[in-house]
């Protein structure tokens, strides 16, 4: 039998079609049908000014708008040859850091609730209301945050920011607790995820999965120690790792990752530099705000900036940072003017459900629910 699950379906995590062979209830194909989203991003970039195409990389995976920010300034950072001050690089971390938290938090949630445990997604949304508080307190937006600039960020973290985010890891593990003490030992949680959607390591590396889906499988592999950015190779950090690479694998490496985060935002609040917080006497980032009222060359750069953009030198990059979910990763060519000639966006959604065939191979359609709660696919970034 042919059974079309989705695209309107409270378990799909969006508008995700999937079309499942069934011999009773044994799943023989699951065939993702994707688009029901698709804009055109790569597209629009075209027809954008480097500077102006940032908000738009926060509707991409719109859970952690924060890593799409970064992934996307630090590819024209690499095509400028620009690098942000020391201090930005701090606050980038936290932010990259909190968005993580709060993309795990909602995957762990999304993909209880889907088996019918409400409560831990009730409680995950208490926790992640502390760091969309976090980042209106930085930026003045809690999800689509547009707070990266080329060559820094677009404000500095003041000192009631800092305090904040202290108390908040100071309570996070108390939630983390809560979490585990609903699920990790649930008897119900374990039957309906341990030995479910498994995938070898070997299958994981041919069909590209990144992120946590990687490391459950027995992967170890990491972006922010194996090619470090920013400044994550001054951080002290364990890449959390498991071998059966199955639905609960998933997600108890997404609690870990949290605690993981947790270590790194400490480390980079006790290692804060002074100093500015975007590139300072370059062409391609933007005066400071106060010099543009007061300065006249300030404000004639300030003007060319917004009215014509930059206009990076003739080239191809391609800049990958570790998102939430996985490899997020920019390709940019520019062909000297002052728009994009191509952008190409690898999104770890878009890869990591393309092994959801094999992990759902010979499992029981109410399982489908379960491994696709574990990928934790966003559709926007998928789709894109």
């Amino acid at each position: 039998m042919t059974l079309n699950m989705g695209p309107q379906h409270p378990s799909t995590h969006g508008v995700l079609r999937i079309v499942l062979t069934l011999s009773g209830e044994r799943v023989l194909n699951a065939e993702c049908i994707i688009g029901y989203l698709h804009r055109g991003v790569e597209k629009i970039a075209e027809s954008r000014n480097y500077h102006s195409f940032i908000p738009y990389t926060d509707r991409l995976d719109y859970m952690a708008g924060m890593s799409n920010n970064l992934s996307y300034v630090m590819a024209v950072e690499k095509l400028l040859d620009l690098e942000a001050p020391e201090r930005a690089q701090y606050i980038r971390v936290i932010c990259a850091e909190l968005s993580r938290i709060a993309g795990h938090i909602v995957a762990i949630g999304a993909s209880a609730l889907d088996l019918g445990a409400m409560t831990v997604l009730l409680y995950g949304f208490r926790d992640r209301e502390m760091v969309l508080d976090l980042f209106e307190m930085i930026c003045g937006s809690r999800m689509t945050v547009n707070y990266m600039r080329i060559g820094g960020v677009s404000g500095d973290a003041t000192e009631m920011f800092l305090k904040k985010c202290r108390e908040f890891i100071d309570y996070l593990p108390k939630g983390l607790a809560e979490y585990e003490q609903l699920l990790t030992n649930n008897r119900i949680w374990l039957k309906r995820t341990k030995d479910v959607g498994k995938i070898s390591a070997k299958d994981a590396i041919a069909l590209g999965l990144g992120g946590p889906n990687l490391r459950a499988a027995g992967v170890n592999r990491d972006l922010r120690r194996d090619e470090p950015y920013l400044v994550y190779d001054k951080l002290d950090f364990r890449v959390p790792l498991r071998e059966n690479g199955d639905v609960f694998d998933r997600y108890i490496i997404r609690i870990w990752e949290m605690r993981e985060s947790i270590k790194i935002i400490r480390q980079c609040l006790d290692q804060m530099p002074e100093g500015p917080f975007i590139a300072q006497e370059t062409k391609y980032s933007f005066p400071d705000r106060d010099k543009v009222k007061t300065d006249m060359e300030s404000m004639i750069h300030h003007f060319k900036l917004v009215m014509h953009g930059i206009t990076p030198p003739k080239g191809e990059v391609y800049f990958g940072l570790e998102s939430p979910k996985g490899e997020l990763g920019m390709y940019l060519v520019s062909d000297g003017g002052g728009k994009p000639y191509r952008l190409k966006i690898r999104s770890p959604s878009f890869v990591n459900l393309e092994s959801l065939n094999t992990m759902c191979k010979d499992e029981l359609i109410a399982d489908v629910v379960a491994v696709i709660g574990s990928l934790d696919p966003v559709m926007g970034e998928t789709d894109k």
